[in-house]
């Protein structure tokens, strides 16, 4: 599984990484064959004080693509709410192929 992590508009710590990183090694428990995952990590509103920050998630696997987008104060909480709708879109996806 190849990981790619990006952030728009800021650095992320190391912190953040690993975050996101040690999260996303549960993604393999619901598909094996998980080609390339990337995570996009985005500041938007950068012109008002109050930042929303963005997770987007995009998942490859064989013949088919997963994508999740959802924001909200923190990068943290972003990240699980999109991880937790990817998880769900892949469960949906192999009920649908094993029917």
């Amino acid at each position: 599984m190849n990981v790619n992590i990006q952030t728009v508009r800021f650095t992320a710590d190391v912190k953040l990484s690993e975050y996101v990183n040690r999260k996303l090694e549960k993604l393999s428990t619901f598909h094996d064959r998980i080609v390339k995952v990337d995570v996009f990590l985005k500041l938007d509103n950068v012109v008002h004080a109050i930042k929303d920050k963005i997770a987007e998630i995009r998942v490859q696997v064989p013949r088919h693509e997963f994508f999740v987008k959802s924001s909200s104060k923190s990068f943290e909480e972003s990240f699980d709410d999109a991880l937790d709708s990817i998880i769900n879109q892949i469960k949906r996806h192999k009920e649908k192929q094993a029917a």
